[in-house]
């Protein structure tokens, strides 16, 4: 019987002493990255920190990593982001690493810090005030690594701290510096060629040189033409451009002798389109057939304006419509009522919602950037004609950029060696 005991009592320890030695070797397989580091994060606005650590040999999907942030060295120290231990290398941040092959061999995160609140008031549609935290200043943040695989957790023992700072400068944004620069420098050119040659060569677009056609057609018929501005108010840049536009139509208008009816939404927009008509009929020298009663507002509620503009179309049986702003859901109303009277219609409109209609609904139509390019084309004033050309000067540049950086790229994938090829890699990165 005492042979049995101590029989027992040599497994127990036996199975104890086992124990203990695979928590041992658990533990110092679970031992988290001691080689923690921490900066600001650079080119940013003083948001985040920059926490990065050398990975460990046994990195895998089961064990992850877990980031712990405290206000104090002493703690508490709470969890603030958890991810596998094969995620987040510094590769992932090229725009703080850039492109070298050390960079798989570490592990790099953002961290926010802790933010130091205020309360502020402000006054709510209603009129009532409410209070809210609102982010004051980033205070000194403590950081910390610990390592896990579902069942057993091991903090690290070094701390670091850090607090961000706002950088004057986006480093990472140097790019668009450059090309900004360069079209400061097209813009200057070319107004400055349109200056001495007004009649710089301009890429012909049909809806732009059917307006004099729909003129003359609505003169020889005896019809009047309806020009309309659009859904926004003179505040838009839509509507600027369909005002320069209705001034040239208004200039033919005169020339030809017929009519011209411009009916508005916005009352300033109305005040601004009399005024337009009015000096393109005193430049076409006759004043006198300037009709003020011809440009009204009709209504400032969407589908109220709608109506009485297709009643005017109905009634008034005009042979050429002109739609040149920003449209919404009145859109296709519009075109399909002026269809029906048989009128010839040019629309141009910068939403791309409406596009599709007015492209089945319209004899011709302006697409997108073609509406700010026709007052250029029209009334060729030379900083209008000079930024146009600047613009397609800039397109073909980016365009020749995104070929080069893209053969570029390509490359320095397969020579992450070559220094040169690394450096054009990151500069071409887009942010």
């Amino acid at each position: 019987m005492k042979a049995y005991k101590k029989t027992g009592i040599v497994l127990s320890l036996s199975l104890a002493i086992f124990i203990l030695f695979c928590s041992f070797v658990g533990a110092r397989e679970l031992a988290a990255p001691e080689s923690l580091e921490i900066r600001d994060t650079p080119s940013d606005r003083g948001d985040t920190l920059l926490i990065s650590w050398h990975k460990i040999p046994q990195e895998s999907e089961e064990l992850e990593y877990i980031i712990y942030r405290s206000a104090s060295p002493e703690g508490p120290f709470e969890e603030i982001e958890r991810f596998p231990t094969n995620e987040k290398y510094a590769s992932d941040l090229p725009q703080f690493f850039g492109f070298k092959k050390e960079n798989e061999e570490f592990h790099a995160f953002e961290v926010d810090p802790i933010w130091e609140t205020k309360q502020v008031k402000s006054r709510t549609v209603d009129g009532e005030w409410k209070t809210s935290s609102k982010k004051n200043r980033a205070l000194l943040s403590f950081y910390k690594i610990g390592i896990t695989n579902g069942e057993t957790t091991v903090q690290g023992e070094k701390i670091v701290s850090g607090t961000p700072v706002q950088n004057w400068f986006r480093k990472n944004r140097i790019n668009g510096l450059c090309f900004l620069v360069i079209m400061f420098f097209f813009v200057l050119y070319y107004i400055s060629k349109a200056q001495r040659n007004p009649n710089i060569f301009l890429r012909m677009i049909p809806g732009i040189n059917a307006v004099d056609e729909a003129v003359g057609r609505a003169t020889e018929m005896g019809k009047p033409i309806l020009y309309s501005t659009g859904y926004y108010d003179i505040s838009e840049l839509s509507t600027i451009c369909s005002v320069n536009i209705l001034a040239h139509v208004a200039k033919k208008v005169a020339q030809y002798d017929s009519r011209l009816i411009v009916p508005c939404k916005w009352p300033i927009a109305m005040t601004v389109c009399q005024e337009v008509v009015r000096e393109a009929y005193i430049n076409a020298g006759r004043p006198d057939a300037f009709n003020i009663d011809d440009i009204f507002s009709v209504a400032g509620e969407q589908f109220s304006y709608t109506i009485g503009v297709d009643s005017i179309m109905v009634r008034e049986k005009p042979a050429a419509n002109f739609f040149l702003g920003t449209f919404a859901a009145e859109a296709l109303i519009l075109a399909e009522t002026g269809a029906t009277t048989g009128a010839i219609q040019i629309a141009g409109t910068d939403s791309n919602y409406q596009i599709p209609f007015f492209v089945v609904a319209c004899d011709y139509c302006l697409i997108g950037e073609e509406l700010y390019a026709a007052s250029a084309y029209l009334g060729r004033n030379p900083k209008l004609v000079g930024t146009l050309k600047a613009q397609d000067a800039g397109k073909l540049l980016l365009f020749t950029l995104l070929i080069v950086g893209t053969i570029m790229v390509t490359f320095g994938a397969f020579y992450k060696d070559a220094d040169f090829l690394q450096y054009i890699r990151q500069f071409f990165l887009v942010r």
